[in-house]
């Protein structure tokens, strides 16, 4: 796990001290990605610049510095993530005559370059990554990213020179940075609490999208990102070709897989680890780490003094009975406002979904006794763990049959009363509530409810489960609400069940622009490496095969993980109401954070910056702050950009 920077200017144009001078400028801007060496290559003549920061995981030795060239010279490579199958390659790849000075997994992707071409070797590799490689025979310099958006690559143009790096404060240092906010990435920001691929706060940046390469020849081109996998094939080709064994033969398959995908992913030379929330994903992680390791498997959770946020009794349970080290830290409000003021720069462009704070808390944890940790991020994506894939569609075929009109009448009617008369008449209705519904404001749920209602078909529904600011143009003054690719069926796969475009939705939006964006950073910014086996090549593949019915059953989904981790701990141990990785914000909001909001959200403040109509967010402040609605996530949005603005400046 590493940091990389560059850029691709005229030839000639600046002397190799000076383009030294400036890639060693941009690597030190994100020295937590690689806190333990650096590495600058630079060719005047081509006007080529590659910088690298590492974080030494594999081959500690020299023999792994980067920027790295091949054997024969011809490609120079930065490269940030890990390849897991890069002995597997390595294997392949000797018979073809390629020797090796080291063990790194970027010294085989070197010679899979040669061996294959670039396109053709990142379709071979299974693993997270983030990669630069300039061809000195083609003179064309090659982007690649992985499959699932795992590791972060932004690039665009400072005039006529082209610039990259995995984080935009490597690209802020670049001589003469004067990219605009793109209002209409803020937008998506208030909308989703990420900025989607390929989108970027910054007029003229991008994103490279997950799974894809572009090459440059000349530092002007304009090339165009080009797949080199494809998740819309692979799930309907899965969906088409279904696994047909029993169940327990997918049980056993679905084992094989991911036993294999967690071992390669335990490689490494340094202290390695895993995140334990006691839920069914990490707790499936960690037991199959368990049984593949000799020595307990040390594991870190984060807990709550507030009991309906708490999982670290559940974590302490499912450790004592894998028999793990087990490590864990109880947060207060006070430890989440200390936070606060490494969120702007840690997440490097606006970034608001809450349980960043959490997340960054057990990565620090996690730092100060492993280098690596594990993680089990992409299981709801996966195999049906999200609400929205079971319940969101259930309730939408009870209102379904309703004509426009009456489907109005009803959610008017559920909306009559305020959220915060519902909430009371919820909490006296409480002893007769399922128990995963006591803890969740009744008004809150009903007027989401209403939506479901209201929405006049599943792809908007679908978008409505998915947003905040519903319409995010009326906040941001001069800003569209751009086209993705939730809102584009174009790219949609050719699958007929709602409840599987969902989940691609998801993989391609939610997963990558979110959760993945939240462990990078939250990772990177204490110099951890997290890896995530649901994402391995061949588990994706074998998961998008299982028929729906072994993933979503009896309104509970992850049927198949379920099945799998009774077979190693106790089911009654893994059998509870999912509270997911939160933090009581709304609590907050009124009390620690209380001072620190107002000052952001001040009207003075909001009309002399001049991004936002002030109005609607300070009418949404009062009433969150007297208790009448719960606005967390909408004020979170807007107090993550207003932070985040004011560590430009």
């Amino acid at each position: 796990m590493c940091g990389i920077a560059g850029y691709f200017t005229l030839p000639r144009s600046r002397t190799s001290d000076q383009m030294t001078a400036e890639i060693t400028r941009m690597t030190d801007a994100i020295i937590l990605r690689g806190p333990d060496d650096a590495g600058a290559w630079v060719d005047a003549e081509t006007g080529i610049a590659l910088g690298h920061r590492r974080l030494s995981i594999l081959d500690l030795s020299p023999l792994g510095h980067q920027p790295m060239a091949s054997a024969d010279g011809r490609f120079v490579l930065v490269f940030n993530g890990e390849i897991y199958n890069f002995q597997e390659l390595r294997a392949e790849l000797e018979p073809h005559g390629h020797s090796w000075r080291g063990h790194s997994d970027t010294e085989v992707m070197l010679a899979a370059f040669l061996q294959w071409g670039v396109a053709e070797a990142t379709r071979q590799f299974n693993g997270m990554f983030a990669f630069a490689v300039w061809d000195k025979q083609e003179r064309a310099l090659h982007l690649g990213r992985d499959r699932l958006g795992e590791k972060p690559l932004y690039y665009g143009w400072l005039g006529n020179t082209f610039v990259f790096a995995s984080e935009l404060k490597a690209v802020r240092q670049f001589p003469g940075f004067d990219a605009g906010i793109n209002r209409d990435a803020l937008c998506s920001q208030l909308r989703f609490n990420y900025i989607p691929d390929p989108h970027c706060i910054y007029q003229g940046f991008h994103k490279l999208p997950p799974a894809s390469l572009i090459t440059l020849s000349a530092p002007g081109d304009k090339p165009v990102p080009q797949l080199y996998w494809s998740l819309r094939e692979v799930i309907e080709y899965g969906v088409d070709h279904p696994f047909t064994g029993t169940e327990t033969e997918a049980i056993d398959t679905f084992e094989s897989i991911l036993r294999k995908a967690v071992g390669m992913r335990m490689i490494s030379d340094v202290p390695l680890g895993a995140f334990l929330s006691g839920g069914v994903d990490s707790s499936l992680i960690v037991a199959m780490m368990q049984a593949q390791s000799t020595r307990p498997v040390r594991t870190f959770t984060i807990g709550f003094d507030v009991p309906e946020y708490n999982e670290a009794e559940f974590a302490k349970a499912v450790a004592n009975h894998l028999r793990t080290d087990h490590t864990e830290m109880y947060v207060t409000g006070k430890d989440a406002l200390a936070t606060i003021p490494l969120l702007p720069a840690l997440y490097d462009e606006p970034f608001s979904d809450y349980s960043q704070i959490p997340t960054y808390l057990v990565c620090k944890m996690a730092r100060q006794h492993v280098t690596v940790a594990l993680s089990g991020d992409a299981g709801d994506e996966l195999f049906g763990g999200y609400e929205r894939y079971f319940v969101g569609r259930s309730l939408w075929d009870k209102f379904a049959w309703m004509p426009p009109a009456l489907k109005k009448t009803v959610a008017g009617a559920m909306t009559f009363l305020p959220p915060h008369t519902l909430n009371s008449l919820g909490s006296m209705a409480g002893p007769v509530l399922p128990k995963r519904l006591r803890h969740v404001p009744f008004g809150d749920k009903l007027h989401k409810l209403a939506e479901v209602v209201a929405a006049p078909g599943m792809e908007t529904l679908y978008l409505n489960l998915m947003s905040h600011w519903k319409q995010p143009e009326n906040i941001v003054i001069g800003g569209h609400d751009p086209q993705t690719s939730i809102t584009n069926k174009k790219g949609w796969p050719r699958v007929t069940d709602f409840t599987h475009r969902m989940m691609h939705l998801d993989m391609e939006n939610y997963l990558p622009g979110d959760i993945l964006t939240k462990v990078d950073r939250a990772a990177m910014g204490v110099s951890l490496e997290g890896r995530i086996p649901l994402l391995d090549t061949d588990l994706i593949e074998f998961a998008w095969r299982v028929p729906y019915s072994m993933k979503v059953r009896q309104g509970k989904g992850k049927w198949l993980m379920r099945e799998t981790l009774y077979r190693h701990v106790p089911k009654a141990m893994i059998d509870r109401p999912k509270r997911g990785f939160g933090v009581p914000l709304g609590q907050w909001l009124r009390a620690e954070m209380r001072d620190w909001a107002e000052d952001l959200l001040s009207e003075t403040r909001l009309k002399r910056e001049g991004f936002f109509h002030p109005a609607p967010i300070r009418q949404k402040w009062q009433e969150h702050l007297s208790g009448t609605r719960n606005w967390q996530f909408y004020l979170w949005d807007i107090l993550m950009f207003q932070a985040w603005l004011a560590e430009q400046k």
